[in-house]
Parts: structure tokens; C-alpha cells; sequence
């Protein structure tokens, strides 16, 4: 699809993306380079690392690799620091490195539980703590005039309610909405750095949807208000406006990308049947005898 925006609205940035070499990353990787932005993606899986920069390459995007793992601080430091190395400084982080799986919630191990917090909450903190020095206001490779950067951090809409068979996922999630929230009011103030989040609804051709069945989705469509799957384009397009000079006043915000989803509920019953009630109780009212309890109708 045409992106709304002008190409050159990240032009001169550098981006680091957790999680960029597939999926809603990736795509959050392509778009961003599309806009003018330099890349550097962090994963854990090197050949796959190597995939994601040979395609954005190809489109003339400058792209660089590192693998990593989010967890493990040393390699955090090592990857933040390899990214101000190589092109000079930092601007963008996006924490989108996530894992999951559908397990109920006497099936799932204290280990499988940790693992999952340990990359989501604790990653996406691992990673911000590190990039701090780097994305504060007059931090190295920053003009004393020029502001803070910006971080954005992949949540999810799950644990807003509730989710069968994802409390490991809503967990974590929780905290990375807490973790926006937090960074939001200390290093804006501090350090002139804005911390936002996006949390995805259904997006297709993810390999989150693949592992979390996407005909179960397609079968419960009729909660869906746009009845239809988001795409990876949806999200990317949320986040160059987040990080771009648009979103220059948005702030702790975790902006919801699911057309609505999460407000859904199973429908009661019909619009025709509701018509039909609504009439026999307006009938009802009307004729009951002035101050009648409601309860005696």
C-alpha cells in the first residue's frame, strides 16, 4: 500500500529494532528505511539476521546486523554500542523481540513463564537501559540543540481484559505497557526522550498469528468490528507516525492497532430481535399508571 507520508520523514535517523528481521519488525524495519531512516536489526538467529539486511539492501535501505539476544545484558551493550559505532549515533529504539505461545496456565512452567517475561519485559527494559546514554538530549553523536530520541516498545491489547491460555504473554505485556508509562514521565522529563508503545490486534502472515491459530480467528470474524485481520503494514505505518516529527507530542502513550477489537464483545442477539424488545417495553411503559414502580411493569 502508498504509505501517507513523505519518504524523507525520517531522513537522517538511525533505528535500532529488537525483533526487525521478521514479521511486524521487519516490516516496521522496511517502512522506517523506506522513510529515510538507517537500520540496524538485533535477533537472535544470525542467518535470519543476515536475510532481513540482504532484502532491505536491496532496496536501498542502509542496513546493518547484529545478533543478540535481549536478555542477556552483554549483548544488549554490545549491540547498542555496534549500532552508534557504525553509523554514529542512535535515534529510534524499537523493542519488538516477543515470545509466546498457547499454554493453560496448569500446563505452563514457572521456566516457560520466566522465559517469556524475561524476553518481553525484561529485554525491552535490558534494551532502554542501555540506549538511554545514547537517546538523551545532547548524548553522543547529538547536537546540544537537537532533542531526545524516541522509544517504542510492540505491546499487545490481551491483558487489557483477559486471554485464554496467554498469562505468560499478559504478564509480560503488562509490564511493558508499565515500563512505556514509567520511561515516559522520568526520561521525558529528565532527558527529553518519548516512550510510546503500539499494541497490535490480528495481524495476518505473522508468525505470531501462525503459532496462535489463525482459523479460530477467521471463525469468530463476526466479533471483529472491521471484521478483518490487521496487516504488518498497519502497524509500521502507526509507528512512523509515532516516531516522526507528528507524534512530536505524544507521549506514554501505547496506541491500540486492532480495529477495535479489544472493545468486542459477543453480540447478544439480533438487531432485529433488540427492535422488537425495545418496542414491547416503550409499549409497557407507556401504559403503565403513573407512579408504578418499574419493578411491577
Amino acid at each position: 500500500m502508498e504509505s501517507p507520508f513523505k519518504p524523507e520523514i525520517l531522513k537522517g535517523k538511525v533505528a535500532l529494532l529488537t525483533g526487525g528481521a521478521s514479521g511486524i519488525g521487519f516490516e516496521i524495519s522496511t517502512q522506517f528505511g523506506k522513510h529515510g531512516a538507517s537500520i540496524a536489526i538485533m535477533g537472535r538467529r544470525k542467518s535470519v539476521v543476515d536475510s532481513a539486511v540482504s532484502s532491505l539492501q536491496s532496496l536501498g535501505i542502509p542496513a546493518v546486523g547484529f545478533p543478540g539476544d535481549v536478555r542477556n545484558q552483554a549483548d544488549a551493550k554490545r549491540v547498542v554500542e555496534s549500532t552508534v559505532a557504525h553509523y554514529g549515533k542512535l535515534d529510534i529504539l524499537v523493542n519488538a523481540a516477543a515470545g509466546n505461545f498457547l499454554v493453560s496456565p496448569e500446563d505452563l512452567s514457572p521456566n516457560g513463564f520466566r522465559t517469556v517475561v524475561d524476553i518481553d519485559a525484561v529485554g525491552t527494559f535490558t534494551m532502554c537501559h542501555e540506549a538511554v546514554n545514547y537517546l538523551k538530549k545532547g548524548g553522543p553523536g547529538r547536537s546540544s540543540d537537537e532533542s531526545g530520541g524516541m522509544i517504542l516498545n510492540i505491546s499487545a491489547t490481551l491483558h487489557y481484559t483477559a486471554a485464554w491460555y496467554q498469562i505468560h504473554v499478559n504478564a509480560a505485556k503488562a509490564a511493558v505497557d508499565a515500563i512505556t508509562r514509567n520511561l515516559a514521565l522520568e526520561w521525558g522529563t529528565d532527558y527529553d526522550i518519548r516512550v510510546n508503545g503500539i499494541a497490535p490486534g490480528p495481524i495476518g502472515d505473522t508468525p505470531g498469528m501462525r503459532k496462535l491459530g489463525p482459523d479460530e480467528i477467521e471463525t469468530n470474524r463476526e466479533y471483529m468490528p472491521l471484521f478483518k485481520l490487521g496487516e504488518k503494514w498497519d502497524i509500521a505505518i502507526a509507528a512512523l507516525y509515532l516516531a516522526s516529527s507528528a507524534g512530536k507530542y505524544v507521549n506514554g502513550m501505547t496506541l491500540i492497532v486492532d480495529g477495535g477489537l479489544w472493545l468486542s464483545r459477543p453480540r447478544h442477539m439480533p438487531k432485529d430481535e433488540v427492535k422488537r424488545l425495545s418496542r414491547i417495553v416503550e409499549k409497557k411503559a407507556r401504559a403503565a399508571p403513573v407512579g408504578v414502580p418499574s419493578s411491577k411493569l
